[in-house]
């Protein structure tokens, strides 16, 4: 195996034991230190890998959306609910997601950029998705634009009330009921 490979392979392993420690400390409890031992390195080792704390909360978060990644243009709403039903499957990965976000609307937290661009990108892409389905108007009267932040909304606000009582909310359910209401029906 080529040290190029075994340096991928350590980068994987460190990104997925920050996903782990996020999702059980949050951000600012987490820390490097944490995180290095889950992976059997120093945190001078970790930091041959990541710089700082900040680069390995992008990698992270990118790739949590590499998870998710559908080629610009393929998304449909069918496909909306089948990721609401994946991430029914791994409460993990949404924790650390839902903690992040929830973090980063304070002033200075590293993730507030990335945030902020990925909601600009999310709704973009959900007003695109909603046009092609249902033209320049829903069956509510609704355009995409003013509908996708609502889809938006859904999907996140969904997700915590799942995380805080998974037996009482069906995510992927009320996600379904939530497209019957925009007219899917």
């Amino acid at each position: 195996m080529s040290a190029r490979v075994r340096s991928e392979e350590r980068r994987a392993a460190i990104v997925t034991a920050a996903l782990e420690v996020i999702a059980e400390r949050g951000y600012r409890g987490a820390s490097l230190a944490a995180v290095a031992e889950r992976v059997g390195l120093t945190q001078q080792g970790l930091l041959h890998y990541f710089p700082t704390k900040d680069a390995l909360l992008v990698a992270v978060l990118e790739e949590r959306d590499r998870w998710d990644a559908v080629p610009a243009g393929q998304w449909r709403t069918d496909l909306l609910a089948q990721l609401v039903e994946y991430n029914a499957m791994r409460p993990g990965i949404v924790q650390t997601f839902s903690a992040l976000l929830g973090e980063s609307v304070t002033e200075g937290h590293p993730a507030r950029g990335y945030f902020t661009e990925r909601y600009a990108q999310v709704r973009a892409s959900m007003a695109r998705v909603l046009r092609a389905e249902y033209g320049d108007r829903l069956p509510n009267g609704l355009t995409p634009e003013r509908t996708a932040p609502l889809l938006v909304a859904v999907m996140d606000g969904l997700q915590y009330q799942w995380l805080l009582d998974p037996d009482s909310v069906d995510m992927p359910g009320a996600f379904r009921d939530f497209l019957t209401m925009l007219g899917e029906g």
